[in-house]
């Protein structure tokens, strides 16, 4: 099973499809969808299989597959899965045929359009696999054109500054996060992650840098940090973090909903990846000295975009804020578990808690945010594009499943116990408060603007009299309701059953954390 090479089976899949579409051109529109989907699906059987065939008691990474390619400069064909990689191959094989259904309405272009996606798909599976940096960061760099390109063709009116303020800010962190590992690989002649991860626990790794590079004006200490700071805007721009989210707001509600979907519910998540993956490993020493500003950050992260929501009256703007909003936890999980706890068994064990809790939010995120955007898809479709909050009113009058059903998606947001949002938030919150109580302490406050936030879009979308502009709105149609039926039933299986996640991934935080234990 293992000398198979599914993972390059499961990136090869979505090209293939993508150029199938392509190949087919603009001659049958429900042709291309349908063989979009098809391709999809293929997809997450393939990723259930490497679910099913996964040793979950295994911390290691399993599936690799590692061939020579150009040796004189380091770089190998190195891919490979531990529960983290697993999660989000799932996560994304989740995501895309959300986006794809979504996306239905879409009337020009159409195979091109999902070519697109399929390509996303790609990168988003060589982003989750590949363990060299070379190799990684072509699939980080290509998710971006497939992205600008959905922005820009098919978006709304201010599409053209929505997409390049988003190209612009990821590329700028892009370059940063590769001048950084040039440098590194400049001393170590190494861009393998498990390998510079190896050399930063062993503490060799910033002295073979710091001995190549250093720089008369600066101490040892400083030039580390810079090379942190260059991979942490990388991700940071991505994730992304406060103060570097601006370009998420209008790329989300510019893009066509389907689009949203994908940039929320898988691409958000390579930054946060990131931060797991690469920099934690290697850098983890260098976080530890600038805790506290990262704890800040992560902080404002989460207050601040929970507070701009509140301000909104766009129902996809109010969804973007809430998504910074909800990975603002991630980074607080993150971040708290990097505090130096020496021998203290009680503490360790709250990290394991708290990274527990990241590795469930960033899963339970990507469903939940993609389903209340494809929501706000269906609302688009019945009352012509209009999506305010004050464009509604008394919906579930005429509504009622509709109501339903995205009311058990806003409170899955909201973190109401027995959905899947719950568990992951909790988690973090109880892991992060005994490590880092005064950051823990302030981020509730964010959990009580999305209280409000959540609340005040059942009571003036869904509730009080109904807007007769509205009495003749559609309920959802079976198909509909068949199609949103598997997103809705795993809210609730992972709310009351989260082990499903946590026994894939338990050894894997257990490795990660042994690793901070500086």
């Amino acid at each position: 099973m293992i000398a198979f090479p599914w993972i390059t089976l499961l990136t090869t899949v979505p090209i293939v499809g993508a150029l199938v579409l392509l190949v087919l051109g603009g001659r049958n529109k429900n042709l291309a969808r349908w063989s979009a989907l098809a391709f999809s699906f293929v997809a997450l059987v393939l990723t259930l299989i490497l679910w099913r065939h996964f040793d979950p008691a295994s911390g290691s990474l399993q599936f690799q597959e590692r061939h020579a390619w150009i040796s004189t400069l380091g770089v190998e064909y190195h891919v490979g899965i531990d529960g983290l990689g697993l999660l989000m191959l799932l996560l994304s094989s989740i995501v895309v045929p959300i986006g794809m259904v979504a996306s239905w309405q879409i009337k020009e272009r159409v195979p091109l359009y999902y070519s697109l996606i399929l390509i996303l798909q790609a990168c988003l599976f060589g982003t989750f696999t590949a363990l060299n940096f070379f190799h990684w960061f072509i699939f980080w760099e290509l998710s971006l054109i497939p992205a600008f390109f959905l922005i820009r063709l098919w978006g709304g009116p201010r599409r053209t500054s929505a997409s390049t303020q988003f190209l612009v800010y990821t590329m700028v962190g892009s370059i940063t996060l590769l001048l950084a590992f040039i440098a590194i690989f400049l001393a170590t002649k190494k861009f393998d992650f498990i390998d510079l991860a190896a050399l930063a626990q062993n503490g060799q790794l910033m002295p073979a840098v710091i001995g190549k590079l250093a720089w008369h004006r600066f101490t040892p200490e400083h030039v580390a940090l810079f090379l942190f700071a260059g991979a942490f805007l990388g991700f940071a721009v991505k994730v992304p973090i406060f103060p570097f989210h601006t370009w998420l707001p209008s790329a989300y509600c510019e893009a066509p909903t389907g689009t949203t979907i994908l940039l929320t519910g898988a691409m958000s998540k390579m930054g946060v990846y990131g931060f797991l993956r690469i920099l934690l490993p290697i850098f983890g020493a260098q976080m530890q000295v600038v805790l506290t500003p990262l704890l800040w950050m992560a902080v404002a992260t989460i207050v601040l975009s929970a507070y701009a929501a509140l301000a909104q009256k766009d129902l996809k703007r109010i969804f973007a804020y809430s998504s910074i909003n909800h990975l603002g936890y991630c980074l607080l999980g993150i971040f708290a578990a990097v505090k130096f706890t020496g021998g203290d068994t009680a503490l360790i064990a709250e990290k394991y808690a708290a990274m527990n809790g990241v590795f469930l939010q960033m899963f339970n995120h990507a469903l939940t945010a993609s389903t209340l955007f494809w929501f706000v898809a269906m609302l688009e479709k019945r009352s012509g594009g209009l999506r305010g909050l004050d464009d509604f009113g008394g919906l579930r009058k005429v509504a009622p499943v509709f109501t339903g059903l995205m009311g058990i998606a806003l409170f899955s947001t909201l973190g109401l116990p027995g959905l899947n949002g719950f568990i992951g938030e909790f988690l973090i919150f109880k892991g992060s408060f005994p490590l880092a109580t005064w950051a823990t302490s302030l981020s509730v406050l964010g959990l009580l603007a999305t209280a409000i936030f959540i609340l005040g879009i059942l009571q003036r979308v869904f509730s009080g009299p109904l807007n007769e502009r509205w009495a003749g709105l559609p309920d959802l149609t079976a198909g509909e309701r068949l199609a949103l039926a598997p997103a809705i039933l795993l809210m609730f299986v992972l709310g009351l059953y989260p082990q499903i996640v946590l026994g894939a991934i338990n050894n894997t935080v257990m490795q990660a954390v042994q690793h901070l234990q500086f």
